[in-house]
């Protein structure tokens, strides 16, 4: 894209702009017209005006060419030439040589002395301000289709821009979306996790109510229902103390965000009672419950949470403030 561009310019610079050169035989012819019209009149004859490259070249020309016919008393077959210098004159006020120009024009035409040699060059002289026309033409068209090149150029280069943008945008959103999936399949396996604990703790919960009842059944009646029941429930306490007591640190850590770990984190040395407590507290149970599991009265319990919960609020707290939500 930056070589079109560059193409582009160079075009522009070479072929679309306009000179104002002033050839010299112009000023020779000048200077010639007061004391040798007829060598003047000559080298203006010699001068391609077709390759002149701009009009106020073109104009000067024209004036020169009208003063040498006057000086040299000849006619022109037509106003062809003068009326160049007229129009141009007085499209850019220039009054003095406009009028300078028309009184040529008149003087042209009132001569009266017309040569064959001066009225072909004359022609000739026309045909290639004709020729001047078309390349002049040619160099407008020239010029208007640089700009279009540039003007779509610029275009193209700012569609490209933007394309890219929104493609870089587009990316960011595939990204973002992308996370976005993540999380909602992490948050889809944290939910499966928690669903399978809860149904873990229900058929549990209901194993238990199961043997409980299967309990009272077979003792109902008899003289040792009240052992027998006693018996089972304190087996069944016994078995939450001991055996259950992974099962509800897991469940506390996948139910309140690995809430556990980073106690353990961030309080390496909680002591190892003071840490049970702390499950058994989040995982809601409670006090009577809890002193039955630790086999401590209920007054020691109070008095254990309340130095657990100053502890962890100097300790943990401040890090995980949700720690305290637990007492």
């Amino acid at each position: 894209m930056r070589s079109l561009i560059y193409i582009v310019i160079l075009l522009a610079v070479t072929g679309c702009s306009f000179s104002s050169s002033h050839p010299v035989v112009l000023d020779e012819a000048q200077s010639l017209l007061s004391t040798d019209p007829s060598s003047a009149l000559s080298k203006l004859n010699g001068v391609d005006v077709s390759e002149f490259q701009d009009s106020a070249t073109m104009a000067r020309w024209a004036l020169l060419y009208s003063e040498a016919l006057v000086a040299n008393r000849l006619s022109a077959p037509s106003d062809t030439i003068v009326n160049i210098a007229i129009s141009y004159y007085a499209s850019h006020d220039r009054d003095g040589l406009y009028d300078h120009a028309t009184r040529l024009k008149t003087m042209i035409n009132s001569s009266g002395n017309r040569d064959a040699l001066s009225s072909a060059l004359y022609l000739q002289k026309e045909k290639e301000f004709m020729l001047y026309k078309e390349r002049a033409k040619r160099r407008l068209y020239t010029f208007v289709g640089c700009v279009i090149l540039l003007i779509a150029g610029g275009i193209i280069i700012w569609m490209r821009q933007r394309l890219k943008l929104q493609s870089l945008q587009n990316e960011a959103l595939m990204a973002e979306a992308s996370g976005l999936k993540t999380q909602i399949d992490a948050s889809r396996g944290d939910v499966g996790r928690l669903e399978t604990k809860l149904h873990g703790l229900l058929e549990n919960r209901f194993a238990l109510i199961d043997s409980l009842c299967q309990t009272y059944y077979e003792s109902q009646g008899t003289k040792s229902e009240r052992k027998a029941i006693i018996d089972k429930v304190k087996a069944e306490i016994e078995s939450v103390r001991t055996d259950s007591f992974p099962e509800m640190e897991q469940a506390v850590n996948d139910c309140r965000n690995n809430l556990l770990a980073r106690t353990k984190a961030t309080y390496p040395d909680i002591k190892p009672e003071d840490y049970q407590l702390l499950v058994y507290l989040a995982s809601g149970l409670s006090t009577r419950t809890i002193s039955l599991l630790l086999g401590e009265t209920i007054d020691v319990i109070y008095k254990r949470k309340s130095r657990l919960k100053s502890r962890l609020k100097e300790t943990v707290a401040p890090t995980h403030p949700d720690i305290l939500a637990v007492f």
